[in-house]
């Protein structure tokens, strides 16, 4: 049920989850999991959340891994809330986290809620170039072939708003991964000035669909 979309010269796999899949790479993408949201707002004094979105999350990226059969993960930044949100995972998630990574090239980017390595496996990463992709957590301008997170883009169709890949002929920005994650407008002047005129919209959800990007 994903989306292919054909992007320098790769087919990569826009799928319902939000994860991309790079088949010739067998690399699989996630971007802004947001690990450790409602332990971080409770610990600073902010709304109370359910404390389920760790586990949930965790059970969407287990189901993506177990379909794709990846070798490789990229998490595209603000894997965790912050840097501390780690040693408030409980410790039936991080051996999750753990079973998830072992025997796998996992990478994680630096995010702007998580901007320094954590005590945990894995590369560490400012950027991660993989021919011919860049992939980090904002875009960048004059960037090509790039594919980044951050903004956690979202769009409205037959009066449902759903998490969405944003992509033109130069950059792909990925939704967010995380369940507990808000989003950004698609036709947000900050999303309408970095993506061309000519850009998609792809919806993710039960059914993957394309439409031209909201402006």
């Amino acid at each position: 049920m994903h989306h292919a979309l054909f992007f320098h010269g790769e087919t990569l796999h826009l799928m319902p989850s939000g994860a991309l899949f790079w088949p010739a790479r067998k690399t699989l993408a996630v971007s802004d999991l947001h690990f450790g949201k409602s332990e971080r707002l409770a610990r600073r004094g902010g709304s109370l959340l359910p404390p389920y979105e760790t586990q949930a999350t965790l059970e969407k990226l287990d189901r993506d891994l177990e379909y794709t059969r990846a070798d490789s993960v990229i998490c595209l930044g603000d894997s965790f809330d912050d840097l501390a949100a780690l040693d408030g995972m409980e410790e039936s998630a991080r051996l999750w986290l753990a079973r998830l990574m072992a025997g796998k090239d996992w990478t994680w980017i630096t995010g702007n809620h998580d901007p320094g390595p954590i005590e945990i496996g894995g590369t560490h990463r400012a950027d991660l170039k993989v021919y011919p992709f860049t992939f980090r957590h904002i875009a960048q301008a004059g960037e090509k072939a790039e594919i980044s997170g951050h903004y956690h883009p979202k769009a409205r169709l037959a009066g449902q708003t759903k998490p969405c890949f944003l992509a033109d002929a130069n950059r792909l920005v990925m939704p967010a991964y995380g369940v507990y994650t808000g989003g950004l407008r698609a036709h947000d002047a900050a999303l309408t000035a970095l993506m061309a005129r000519d850009a998609l919209a792809i919806l993710t959800g039960p059914r993957v669909l394309a439409m031209p990007m909201p402006r």
